[in-house]
């Protein structure tokens, strides 16, 4: 996997350059988190095909493992990608949702996530 680390606002933030699928365990999302911490990374930066698909079917519950171990461990993720392809109502809303928290932020473009993370 290749990071890319940022500096903005004095605080650290990784950027995944690898233009693979990366997550589709929980256990992917801990070896991501853990190699993040190595660079004292507040935050990581995602492509929305870093994901298994199955991350934007809320049915699948992937979505809530993987967010669940990012929160745990204190790590800020911005997913950048196309969202309003999905149809899905309660994904629409757990976007919605996630954009109003600190935490996980779904986002258009790098900048943006950027900026959500290091506030």
């Amino acid at each position: 996997m290749e990071l890319r680390i940022v500096e903005k606002n004095n605080q650290r933030i990784a950027e995944v350059l690898s233009s693979d699928v990366l997550i589709k365990t929980p256990q992917d999302a801990l070896d991501l988190i853990a190699e993040v911490g190595y660079y004292e990374a507040i935050g990581v930066i995602l492509q929305e095909d870093h994901f298994t698909p199955d991350f934007f079917d809320l049915r699948s519950k992937v979505a809530g493992e993987i967010l669940l171990k990012f929160s745990n461990y204190k790590v800020k993720m911005a997913v950048i990608g196309q969202f309003e392809k999905y149809t899905s109502k309660s994904l629409q809303a757990f976007i919605r949702e996630s954009n109003r928290g600190r935490e996980v932020f779904f986002v258009p473009d790098r900048e943006t996530a950027l900026n959500k993370l290091t506030v």
